[in-house]
């Protein structure tokens, strides 16, 4: 009876180490090339285009300011972000294209719903436009 209680008790410890890990989002790793990645287009060219990539591609899960609060963000698992953060506007241009590019998860790759390398980075001006 002693060592049933026992293992009892580790396995709810451990159950309950592996739940927290699991809620635990992992870093995204950005390859080197994209860290220092530069942005071929000026800040406000074309802001019209990039707000509405933003709005027709991004919006649903991160809503329209950028905070994660989309329409379908409870539907995700991990981290939507926040945009408007010191956090996430301290990330290169290369790092936010890569991850707008590439996905990951829940997040999908839009190198085929916005083929145009050009677009991405409006896209990527346009995340810049939500800082605080």
């Amino acid at each position: 009876m002693k060592t049933f209680k026992i293992l009892t008790i580790i396995g709810i410890i451990s159950f309950a180490f592996y739940s927290f890990t699991t809620l635990v989002q992992e870093e995204w790793k950005v390859p080197a090339k994209y860290q220092t990645m530069k942005n071929p287009v000026a800040p406000k060219t074309d802001a019209a285009i990039g707000k509405s990539l933003f709005t027709k591609h991004c919006k649903s899960c991160h809503g329209a300011e950028g905070y994660g609060d989309g329409t379908k963000a409870k539907e995700m698992k991990g981290d939507l972000g926040d945009f408007s953060s010191k956090e996430f506007q301290k990330q290169s241009d290369g790092a936010l294209f890569y991850k707008t590019t590439t996905g990951r998860d829940d997040m999908p790759e839009f190198v085929k719903k916005v083929p145009s390398d050009e677009d991405r980075w409006l896209i990527v001006n346009y995340m810049r436009t939500l800082a605080e």
